[in-house]
């Protein structure tokens, strides 16, 4: 097996409370120390990290592989050489493919897809109703024993209460969640957007707050009720927080995610306003209706994307999870109300999150956290989200500095579908090592040649 020595890199590692410049050796697969200064064992290879942070690999516990069935949109391979890039070293792969991920031998097609073509580590999340149907459970006895780390029919929500309550029981058997994309179908209808003023400035239908957060409560009082735990996919306004906050305060067992889109866009970037500058642009902006910027939850007010800010930044919100959705160009190229909704993420959320950190609205350690260790939490693994000796060698090294320009057409994932294209980001991956094999890297004199 490689042995690795990184050197004079700024490790930070929140499930030890470390944060400093020293040098990290692997060997054999797994983390073997972290020292102020390691001499160089004979045969290793040395990774200069001066000026670079060196964390525990990312962990994306929400993303869409499309594999089966949508090939066209992305594969196990091209998805997860992608979040290679974006300096992810585990992946949970949503159910939302054809067939359904809801048999063993669907999640076993993946594992092993995963296994002879993925760049990363892939873990499945079953389906809780057979077919995302919401009219009947899936086998999740038999999904758990395939290895799947949760269940949840996202992309579609678990609408029927009953059924969600059947749902939280059963799951908590195998210790395991009910992921809730939290959506109420009778006020979300149609809506292609947020409610709000940029919506009716546009003449689109709108989904308003309260859509997802009467789904919320309702899963909250479920979980309560049947001791479930139930864990609440991208959530995306501030009366969702609250909710969420006052459950934790009660010890109900709920937890939550947020996407790197919903802390730094609002709705205004449906107008072209990647950077929510109206200034910037035209009475419509220069985009006006992007479909880039078309996502399921939508896009909230910058009162919304505030709250999850501060949500973050207090320790609500437990997670940043991707909320990957690669799309076909044909999808994104048409009418607004038509178009598909998701954003390809894995190659940009670093890029967009360091923004929170270069303006100081939320530290550093806190992003590296939620992106690590609290991840690795979320699924119970102490081998993972850590660089404690004997952990697996899973290490994400970026230039927290380096300036880039998306160009998604550029973007190894086949999904090119980012309202961040033409942005500059600031924070760009420079090695991704998995298992103690880099996965990823790239040449310092390369990384501002996007």
């Amino acid at each position: 097996m490689q042995t690795i020595l990184i050197r004079h890199g700024r490790i930070i590692d929140p499930s030890q409370g470390i944060d400093q410049i020293s040098d990290l050796l692997i060997r054999d697969g797994v983390i073997k120390g972290i020292e102020r200064q390691i001499d160089s064992p004979k045969g290793a290879e040395v990774i200069e990290a001066t000026g670079f942070v060196v964390t525990p690999g990312f962990i994306d516990i929400h993303c869409h592989l499309r594999e089966p069935g949508f090939e066209y949109k992305e594969t196990v391979a091209t998805g997860t050489l992608a979040a290679a890039k974006g300096g992810f070293t585990t992946v949970c792969a949503m159910p939302n493919t054809n067939p359904v991920m809801d048999t063993r031998s669907t999640v076993d097609y993946v594992l092993n897809k995963a296994k002879s073509e993925g760049h990363v580590r892939v873990l499945p999340i079953g389906a809780v109703t057979k077919g995302s149907l919401g009219t009947e459970l899936a086998e999740m006895g038999e999904l758990a024993e395939a290895g799947c780390v949760g269940f949840s029919d996202d992309g579609h929500p678990v609408a029927d209460s009953n059924i969600m309550r059947q749902a939280l029981g059963y799951a908590s058997g195998f210790g395991l969640p009910i992921i809730n994309h939290c959506e109420t179908p009778e006020l979300f209808r149609n809506g292609a957007m947020n409610e709000g003023w940029v919506s009716n400035r546009l003449g689109l239908q709108g989904a308003p707050n309260s859509a997802e957060e009467t789904m919320v409560a309702r899963d909250i009082a479920l979980a309560e009720m049947v001791r479930g735990r139930i864990h609440l996919a991208h959530i995306s306004t501030a009366g969702t927080l609250e909710l969420v906050r006052n459950a934790k305060a009660k010890g109900i067992n709920v937890t939550c995610e947020v996407t790197p889109h919903h802390l730094t866009l609002t709705d205004e970037a449906v107008m072209g306003r990647a950077g929510g500058d109206e200034s910037a642009f035209g009475p419509l902006g220069s985009a006006a209706y992007d479909t880039y910027a078309k996502v399921n939850p939508p896009l909230r007010a910058r009162a919304d994307m505030e709250a999850m800010v501060a949500g973050l930044r207090d320790g609500v919100i437990d997670v940043i999870a991707t909320d990957h959705a690669p799309h076909n160009s044909v999808e994104k190229l048409c009418t607004f109300q038509e178009a598909a909704m998701g954003i390809s993420v894995l190659e940009t959320a670093l890029g967009s999150l360091m923004s929170l950190a270069h303006s100081g609205d939320v530290p550093l350690r806190v992003i590296i956290d939620k992106l690590t260790t609290a991840p690795a939490k979320f699924l119970g693994r102490s081998d993972i989200g850590t660089l404690q000796d004997g952990a697996l060698a899973d290490v994400t090294i970026f230039d927290p500095a380096a300036e880039w320009v998306v160009d998604s057409d550029k973007f190894v994932s086949r999904g090119k579908n980012s309202p961040f294209h033409g942005s500059t980001l600031s924070g760009q991956v420079v090695t991704t090592i998995v298992d103690g094999k880099i996965a990823f890297a790239v040449n310092s004199t390369e990384m501002n040649k996007n």
